[in-house]
């Protein structure tokens, strides 16, 4: 007696195989069989004309300790997505390794009505597994952490001492269970790191088989620049590479990626473990204060936010000279307001930088020091600079992986505020829809292998990403003819089309695009044995 029965199925398993006609059972939490299945079984789905693959790995995720406040990942698991890769960018739940780090969580759980309590990652971890969550949990390290605890939030380099510190602390990390190291490095303070402490932190998460995943330092004028130091932070380390969100920013830079990417294509050749993930929008989205310079952010926000009352001339003139921001008097229209922190400037939500200018009689430079000053920086954007040939030509690269590069939201609820950048809610049904089905930009059982098993793969996942029996029975059922992003930027939080059932470790998780109520999800935590 098999718990579920899926019957007729076109089975695309993950592998980048052809796809075939079968059975597929579930019992037990695993996938029995697969083929021409006798028997029976609780609920048999009868499933011709539907796509049976493995469950979707987000391998760039953001929604890190936001499955405290609803672990139901509604944007997330609606579109497919079974497992996710948190702490990216430099930034991860745990650990919290200094007063101001620890100060930011206790005023994030009281503000959030949150009992549990960590420093550590791995107990942070614990903590997340005695709560109910819909979707599987995996985290990197952040190099943030890391650096703010050791060397603190200052503009300078990390000295022979302070790098031995993060080198302990990152080992307990990847000793608790995390998955590599991710840097951030546009944001403070892993902007301030240089090359050997980042091969130096690098070096540890090789020994334990994990691999970095890096925000590299520039996607715009010096990407190439940048790609080389992910290239060689690898190289000096032996540590595996995975490549952020990769992409190229700005309309001068446009077509760049196939440099990089045949850069990254050369290194692979040489037997190097390095590979990119990507988003598939030509819109980008960040915190607002990225668009100021690196030396504004030393000492930390309070600094920053003393230095945009004090500083403010020298700030308005690099925004206004095409600083990082990559704006000028045209493209403020393509920045717009994706969140705030306060009722005072809702109304600025899903307003462009021109747009808030107009309204208020203000240069669109002073709008963004003004809007940072007034929210204590807690302002989000969307922004507009990339080329849709990019997407493609980055999404055509066989080691180009998918990753929403956004947290997880819901339609109802405290996560349904603002106006976050569709990816949330689009990413994987996106690709299948606009970019397999209408576009023909690649093929199926490709789109399907680049986010299940090439994830898989790069987080050392050996009994998830394939849909092989014995496996963890994370599952989904779409329709490859309906799939499609309904989320929009002007209309973010919407369910994607097509997805017709979703199981996460054999239970059904989601029913023709409608939440189960399911809550099966399991903690990851990487345990491949030191080298």
């Amino acid at each position: 007696m098999f718990d579920f029965h899926i019957k007729d199925a076109t089975v695309i398993d993950g592998s980048g195989a052809e796809p075939f006609v079968a059975d597929v059972a579930i019992k037990d939490g695993r996938v029995a069989a697969i083929g021409d299945i006798p028997g029976d079984a609780a609920r048999t789905i009868h499933a011709a004309d539907l796509v049976v693959a493995p469950g979707f790995i987000d391998i760039h995720s953001h929604t890190d300790s936001i499955l405290f406040i609803d672990g139901r990942a509604e944007s997330k698991i609606t579109q497919g997505v079974t497992t996710e890769l948190c702490g990216n960018c430099g930034f991860s739940a745990a650990p919290c390794l200094d007063e101001l780090s620890c100060a930011e969580l206790e005023s994030w759980r009281r503000k959030n009505g949150i009992e549990e309590d960590w420093q550590g990652l791995g107990e942070m971890l614990s903590a997340m597994e005695r709560r109910p969550i819909a979707i599987n949990f995996a985290t990197l390290v952040g190099h943030a952490n890391l650096r703010s605890g050791s060397v603190g939030l200052a503009e300078r380099e990390a000295s022979p001492s302070e790098i031995d510190r993060m080198r302990s602390d990152l080992r307990d990390a990847m000793e608790q269970g995390a998955f590599g190291l991710s840097s951030g490095l546009i944001y403070p303070p892993s902007c301030y790191a240089n090359l050997i402490e980042l091969a130096g932190l690098a070096s540890v998460v090789a020994q334990f088989g994990g691999f970095y995943s890096t925000h590299m330092r520039d996607e715009g004028d010096h990407l190439v620049e940048a790609v080389e130091e992910a290239i060689s932070v690898g190289r000096q380390s032996g540590v595996g590479v995975q490549i952020s969100h990769h992409k190229a920013c700005g309309r001068a830079n446009w077509g760049r990626v196939k440099t990089t990417l045949a850069m990254v294509d050369e290194c692979r050749a040489a037997g190097m473990d390095i590979s990119v993930d990507q988003y598939p929008y030509i819109a980008s989205a960040t915190s607002l204060s990225a668009m100021l310079p690196q030396w504004a952010y030393d000492g930390g926000d309070a600094a920053l936010l003393e230095r945009i009352r004090d500083r403010r001339c020298e700030l308005l003139e690099f925004l206004s000279n095409n600083g990082r921001g990559e704006c000028n008097e045209d493209e403020w229209k393509n920045v717009l307001i994706s969140s705030v922190g306060s009722e005072d400037n809702r109304k600025c939500e899903g307003m462009s930088i021109e747009d808030i200018a107009s309204q208020r009689g203000s240069r669109p430079e002073e709008v963004v020091l003004d809007l940072l000053a007034e929210e204590r920086l807690a302002v989000s954007m969307v922004h507009f600079s990339l080329c849709e040939e990019d997407v493609e030509t980055v999404m055509r690269s066989s080691f180009a992986m998918v990753g929403s590069d956004a947290s997880a939201r819901s339609v109802s609820g405290r996560l349904s505020r603002g106006k976050p950048h569709p990816r949330a809610y689009g990413t994987f049904s996106r690709i299948l829809g606009r970019y397999v089905r209408e576009r023909g930009v690649i093929g199926l059982e490709t789109a399907i292998q680049k986010m299940t098993s090439l994830p898989a793969r790069k987080m050392g996942l050996t009994d998830r990403g394939l849909l092989r029996a014995g496996n963890w029975a994370d599952i989904v059922i779409f329709d490859p003819n309906e799939i499609s992003d309904a989320a929009t930027y002007e209309n973010p939080h919407q369910i994607s089309r097509g997805i017709k059932f979703v199981f996460v470790n054999g239970k059904l998780a989601v029913e023709s695009g409608v939440l189960t109520g399911e809550m099966v999800g399991k903690v990851l935590r990487f345990s491949k044995a030191t080298k």
